[in-house]
């Protein structure tokens, strides 16, 4: 039978990483967590789990997952967030595709996620089936982009997608929520800032689009209070990260005289 291999990327997520460990650890043939450098108890709770630990520097999601990508050894690889866990189902699907497509078909899967947020499976919002990159994958057929955040992907071969989804928690709490808005809107105003120009009508208005099509577009008012906060999320994220990219590409510095 192909073996698979099994990453997850962390970043002080010792409240999380063990539920993630655990719904991979008694079926794929290695579990490897690649840490940056967390401050917390994240590598030594998933090594008491079996998983094996590497440190790996945070220079951007993108080549974070090339490097951990090269430490994987088998010829399928599953990749797994902190946040995501692995359903039983999810597992069937996976082991059943490695087992009866190693010589042909799709090379790389999409997989639907479900999210739990603010006590409610989330079913709109842009956030179900949540097809977000391929997650299953023979190994030198994906390649991803060097960009700090939103890395894009690159499969050398036939795309699929599978049925069951697995699950993702993808926020302790509202102040982690807000957290990851400002770290991903810094990361997002980098990515961009010798494409495009930041200022203040440019965040509103970007900002503004983003609360629109998550919220009315994407059907997020069916989601209730969850679905406002993350059309809001949406909303405070592009503001800022347009925002950021004014001030990063105008260097404001502190004044000599007072005008």
């Amino acid at each position: 039978m192909t073996k698979v291999s099994a990453y997850i990327i962390t970043y002080n997520e010792q409240q999380k990483i063990a539920a993630a460990v655990s719904s991979v650890i008694g079926w794929a043939d290695e579990v490897i967590v690649a840490d940056s450098n967390s401050t917390d108890d994240t590598a030594k709770i998933a090594a008491s789990l079996g998983a094996s630990v590497i440190q790996v520097p945070f220079d951007g999601f993108g080549k974070l997952r090339n490097d951990t990508i090269a430490h994987c050894q088998y010829p399928w690889i599953f990749s797994l967030d902190a946040d995501e866990r692995c359903t039983p189902e999810a597992r069937d699907e996976i082991l059943k595709i490695v087992r009866e497509n190693s010589a042909g078909g799709p090379v790389a899967y999409l997989m639907p996620r479900r999210n739990f947020f603010l006590g409610q499976w989330i079913k709109y919002s842009g956030w179900y089936p949540d097809y977000r990159q391929p997650q299953l994958f023979k190994k030198g057929t994906l390649i991803y982009s060097d960009d700090p955040v939103h890395e894009v992907y690159k499969v050398t071969g036939e795309l699929g997608k599978l049925q069951y989804p697995i699950w993702q928690f993808p926020f302790e709490d509202l102040a982690q929520m807000m957290h990851k808005a400002n770290r991903y809107s810094s990361l997002g105003a980098k990515k961009i800032i010798h494409k495009k120009k930041g200022g203040l009508l440019t965040a509103i208005g970007h900002g503004g689009f983003a609360f629109f099509k998550t919220y009315i577009l994407q059907l997020g008012f069916l989601d209730g209070r969850a679905g406002f906060a993350i059309a809001t999320y949406n909303y405070v994220y592009t503001f800022y990260k347009y925002l950021k990219l004014a001030e990063m590409q105008k260097n404001w510095k502190e004044p000599t005289t007072m005008i």
